[in-house]
């Protein structure tokens, strides 16, 4: 059997990868309710890539995609939290506040799936959305869902892990990676 890469499987089930300069770019945010339809469809597009790539591989601490990673440069991201709390759809998202509170822990991302990096990200943050309507609403996410927000927010932003990372820090390759299959731990303080 042919070993394929893990960025090669990710290419495969249409995810833009690292080098391409939609993951450079700030996304186009929405004029909501005008772009209602727009915003929609783009969200379906999300929901039907999560949903292709959890068929090929779990993922224990949840998982994210924004749309630049499936080629549209808009301001839209799915969060599937881990366990079965209902997916978040993120439009427009900013983050309005954040703790000064952080930690450290590994991260993976779907468009450079062969590596994993460890990431300083604060463990809460209060997140500016707006809904289909063009109501803003605001949410507080903390712990490993702050995370996996925050690294969508990222996505939208044009950043990637790797510039969060801090200064002679390297990813790691997955093969070295021992954390696949388990949450990330936190002190229950």
């Amino acid at each position: 059997m042919i070993d394929v890469r893990p960025s090669q499987r990710m290419r495969d089930l249409g995810v833009v990868q690292h080098g391409a300069g939609i993951l450079s770019e700030p996304a186009r945010v929405f004029t909501l309710p005008a772009e209602r339809d727009e915003a929609e469809r783009i969200a379906d597009e999300l929901f039907a890539a999560m949903e292709r790539i959890g068929q090929v591989h779990p993922f224990a601490k949840g998982m994210g995609i924004a749309a630049p990673q499936i080629g549209i440069g808009r301001a839209a991201a799915v969060v599937q939290p881990p366990g079965d709390a209902p997916a978040i759809t993120l439009l427009n998202p900013k983050i309005t506040d954040r703790s000064d509170e952080v930690d450290e822990q590994y991260e993976g991302c779907l468009s450079f799936f062969g590596v994993r990096g460890l990431v300083p990200r604060p463990l809460k943050i209060t997140v500016e959305t707006t809904n289909l309507t063009g109501e803003t609403m605001t949410t507080v996410y903390d712990r490993g869902l702050a995370r996996l927000i925050h690294h969508e927010i990222d996505h939208l932003d044009g950043l990637l892990y790797t510039a969060r990372m801090r200064t002679g820090v390297d990813p790691i390759p997955v093969e070295e990676y021992r954390q696949t299959g388990r949450a990330w731990t936190y002190d229950s303080a």
